[in-house]
C-alpha cells in the first residue's frame, strides 16, 4: 500500500498516520524526520541539505525527492509507505510522480482529511506543550498553571497556536494545497475523509476508503 496523507495543520494527520502505518505495516515517511536523519548521519544528500538548513534556506524539492528515492530503494518500503508532509503543492507532486515512475512505483491512494477551520482553531487553540518532556496535551481553559499529566511540569501555549497565526497557516495551506487536492482527484486516487469526531471514528472512515 503506497499512500500520501494530506490535511491542514491540526487535522489529525499525525495520529491517523500512526494508525495507518501500524495496520498495514508500512513506514510512515516524514520528510522532516528523514532530512534530520540524513544530516545527522552525514550522508552525501544530508551534507547538501545541511548547507541549505544552516544558511536559513529551504531545501530544494529535487534534493528532498532524491532523499525519498534513496529511502524507497533501500528496501525499507518494500511493502509500501505512507508519505506525510510531501508533496505540498503541484510542483512537488510532479517531481514526486516523475521519481516514482523512474523506480516503477505508483500511488494507491491519497488520503485527504477534511476538518472545518473553526474546529481546527479550537483544537490548536486548546493545545499545550509540556515545558519539560514536550508531551502534547489539550486544555479546556487558558490557565497558565496547567500541569503536564505525564511529568508534572508546566504546560505552555506555543506561539504558533495563537488564533491569528493558526488562521494564517490555514490560508497558506489552502493556497498551496487546494490545487494539489484537485490534481489527485482528477487522477482518481483521492479519498476525502471527514476529520471531525473521535480519532477512532476518523480511522474507521479511512480504512473503509483504502
Amino acid at each position: 500500500m503506497r499512500l500520501v496523507i494530506l490535511g491542514a495543520p491540526g487535522a489529525g494527520k499525525g495520529t491517523q498516520a500512526e494508525k495507518i502505518s501500524k495496520k498495514f505495516e508500512i513506514p510512515h515517511i516524514s520528510t522532516g524526520d528523514i532530512l534530520r536523519k540524513e544530516i545527522k548521519e552525514g550522508t552525501e544528500s544530508g551534507l547538501k541539505a545541511k548547507e541549505f538548513v544552516e544558511s536559513g534556506k529551504l531545501v530544494p524539492d529535487e534534493l528532498i525527492v532524491n532523499i525519498i528515492e534513496d529511502f524507497l530503494k533501500s528496501g525499507k518500503a518494500k511493502d509500501g509507505f505512507l508519505m506525510d508532509g510531501f508533496p505540498r503543492n503541484i510542483a512537488q507532486a510532479k517531481i514526486f510522480s516523475t521519481m516514482l515512475d523512474r523506480i516503477n512505483l505508483s500511488l494507491d491512494k491519497v488520503i485527504n482529511i477534511e476538518v472545518d477551520d473553526e474546529e481546527i482553531i479550537k483544537r490548536l487553540g486548546s493545545r499545550r506543550i509540556c515545558s519539560d518532556c514536550r508531551q502534547i496535551s489539550s486544555c479546556t481553559d487558558d490557565k497558565q498553571d496547567s500541569i503536564c499529566p505525564k511529568c508534572g511540569a508546566e504546560l505552555i501555549k506555543r506561539k504558533d497556536d495563537e488564533e491569528e497565526v493558526i488562521r494564517h497557516r490555514l490560508q497558506v495551506y489552502k493556497k498551496e494545497t487546494s490545487p494539489l487536492i484537485e490534481h489527485y482527484r482528477e487522477k482518481g486516487i483521492l479519498a476525502d475523509i471527514k476529520g471531525s469526531g473521535a480519532a477512532n471514528e476518523v480511522t474507521e472512515r479511512i480504512f473503509e476508503k483504502i
